[in-house]
């Protein structure tokens, strides 16, 4: 048998795997960074303002935390203004809660599972949450040449924080958030991604292979079909979160072998309050069935492994289970 690594490399490189990768099972995520430690709204009805001055709140009764975005909140309501308005968090962090961190990385067994750094906002998340979605989208038509100034600050502090995390914690993979799109279309044409967004991952994702990082997982619980070609070309290895308006099926025959998917099974639809295990298991069925063994990671949408309600991402996983045994 396959460790849980092995086993994802095999399925990733169209080889022989053994079974599905079940969701996260071979992600070993790095406990909190100096910088992620300071992050965000853990429980519902929490509210902080985070390191960008960005008031997130986790309203009761939605599946996370989200910013604030009122008149009084949205910290950027001028992006020509941005090198005033917007203050970049620091990363000098005393070298003592990088080697605590790095004590922790130790323990993670690397020949089963993959020492994973986890990064989010985005480069796309980070402007909406300093500007409102609003006052982000209109920006790349209205004030283009500022917004991409401000896109080119995010990308280098982001280096830098690269640079630390690769300095400190060696990972063998990278699992970053960034969502690109609604369930039915991308937040930016393909075109307009292209000349505003793509750059800055190429130089994010580069550094990260430059600096021996494995893989790089993207989340974007989303549809991005028409932006696959793009993930290639700036390295992503695994996308995770794309939601089944995607055709998931038609992408791995297409795309298989030069990226992996990762999803599927929508929250939306399993991660609800009158969820049932008889709905479950007929749903990640037909998904598997139609996705097949290879380039697909089966897996809840969102962006770790969890699920809203109790039992749901449990569920999930032992209908993957069922279908290795009945599929390998």
């Amino acid at each position: 048998m396959l460790t849980k690594r092995d086993n994802l490399l095999e399925t990733i490189s169209g080889g022989k795997p053994d079974r599905f990768v079940n969701q996260f099972e071979a992600l070993a995520f790095i406990p909190g960074t100096p910088y992620n430690k300071r992050g965000r709204p853990t429980k519902p009805g929490e509210q902080i303002v985070n390191q960008w001055g960005v008031t997130i709140r986790w309203q009761e009764g939605t599946p996370g935390p989200f910013p604030v975005h009122d008149e009084e909140h949205i910290v950027l309501k001028d992006v020509t203004q941005w090198r005033t308005q917007v203050k970049f968090p620091s990363l000098d962090f005393p070298q003592e809660e990088w080697d605590e961190c790095r004590a922790l990385v130790d323990k993670i067994d690397r020949k089963e599972k993959f020492a994973t750094a986890l990064l989010a906002p985005g480069v796309f998340d980070q402007l909406h949450y300093l500007m409102g979605m609003e006052g982000c989208l209109i920006s790349f038509y209205t004030e283009p040449d500022a917004l991409k100034e401000l896109i080119a600050a995010i990308t280098d502090w982001e280096l830098e924080y690269a640079r630390l995390i690769c300095d400190n914690l060696e990972p063998d993979a990278v699992f970053h958030h960034d969502d690109w799109g609604s369930h039915n279309s991308t937040f930016l044409s393909p075109e307009m991604f292209r000349e505003f967004i793509k750059p800055s991952y190429e130089k994010i994702y580069g550094y990260f292979k430059s600096r021996g990082v494995k893989l790089i997982f993207h989340h974007s619980d989303s549809y991005a079909a028409t932006l696959v070609p793009d993930m290639i070309d700036m390295g992503i290895d695994v996308w995770q979160g794309c939601v089944d308006t995607n055709n998931i099926p038609e992408l791995i025959k297409k795309y298989g072998g030069k990226i992996s998917f990762m999803g599927g099974i929508n929250n939306g639809k399993v991660d609800v309050p009158d969820w049932s295990p008889e709905f479950i298991a007929k749903y990640v069925e037909e998904t598997c069935r139609a996705c097949g063994t290879k380039y697909y990671i089966p897996s809840m949408t969102a962006g770790g492994p969890k699920s809203n309600y109790d039992g749901v991402y449990e569920t999930v996983s032992r209908e993957i289970d069922r279908m290795s045994r009945e599929m390998f």
